[in-house]
């Protein structure tokens, strides 16, 4: 899953959303400086990944892309289903996702000390621009994919996946409902069983 998913599947834990925001920053095991609640959100996020990657619903979707995009259209689903988690918003949250978001960048202004060197680089931009509200919106999408395929050098073509995500548009929401449910599911036992210990 994409940034937003994420952040709400921390269940509105300031520490563990900052951990479930980094990991992808975060090398291997080299987070046991952080405060404990930030690990656990590290540990989410690898978990959350890995039951997203053996989901039968997003293989489903990512095939819909793979003859096109190979290995990259995992990537690009997890992209797409943030769209529709945003543009949804109001099925899974009470907050308003302007407000949401808002918050969270708050959140991480004032942690910004324990954010790695990339996150922190990133972060104005991801402010400015406001990817986590623009999630909700076609031409959001689009930037993120143009964002992303500079990023691999032009070779992975993933901006061209705004026409697959147009032409597929129901397909992949419904793929997305069914899944995000099952999801919600096991980050709540995870998150549990994590925070418990």
């Amino acid at each position: 899953m994409n940034f937003l998913a994420h952040i709400y599947l921390s269940f509105g834990d300031d520490e563990v959303s900052i951990g479930n925001f980094i990991a992808d920053s975060i090398r291997s095991q080299q987070f046991t400086h952080l405060p404990d609640r930030i690990q656990k959100g590290i540990q989410l996020h690898r978990a959350i990944d890995t039951y997203t990657d053996s989901h039968k619903l997003h293989k489903q979707s990512s095939k819909r892309l793979y003859p096109t995009y190979s290995h990259y259209s995992r990537v690009i689903i997890d992209i797409f289903y943030d769209h529709f988690l945003a543009k949804n918003w109001l099925q899974y949250s009470d907050t308003p996702l302007e407000v949401y978001v808002d918050d969270f960048y708050s959140l991480l202004e004032r942690n910004y000390r324990l954010l790695p060197r990339g996150v922190q680089r990133m972060m104005p931009y991801m402010i400015t621009d406001n990817w986590l509200l623009n999630y909700s919106n076609i031409e959001g999408i689009s930037k993120v994919l143009d964002g992303m395929n500079r990023r691999t050098q032009n070779k992975s073509k993933m901006n061209l996946a705004i026409f697959e995500l147009e032409s597929y548009y129901l397909d992949f929401e419904d793929d997305f409902t069914l899944f995000f449910d099952d999801l919600i599911f096991f980050s709540k036992k995870k998150y549990a069983m994590l925070c418990e210990d």
